[in-house]
């Protein structure tokens, strides 16, 4: 089972969070569709997503998307990944 809790961060305090749960094991090609739905569902815009945010994740089991990552103005510092299904 593929579970990911996502945060949204201001100043070091969760402003928002949503965990992602979807049957199966993760399947990076299909990576963005689970971000795209996170977003979604914590009502932010989507961020880029680009090769280092995927070996980011593969490699700590988190992946931080700041300002820079998203086309539109933000309002929050951070949108935090992090995979619980280990």
């Amino acid at each position: 089972m593929i579970r990911i809790w996502a945060k949204v961060m201001k100043k070091d305090k969760i402003l928002k969070q949503f965990m992602f749960e979807k049957e199966g094991s993760i399947d990076y090609s299909e990576f963005f569709d689970y971000l795209r739905e996170i977003c979604e569902n914590l009502d932010i815009a989507t961020p880029v997503l680009i090769k280092t945010h995927l070996f980011n994740y593969a490699k700590y089991n988190n992946v931080r998307f700041t300002k820079s990552d998203f086309i539109e103005p933000i309002s929050f510092d951070r949108l935090v990944l992090e995979n619980c299904s280990l």
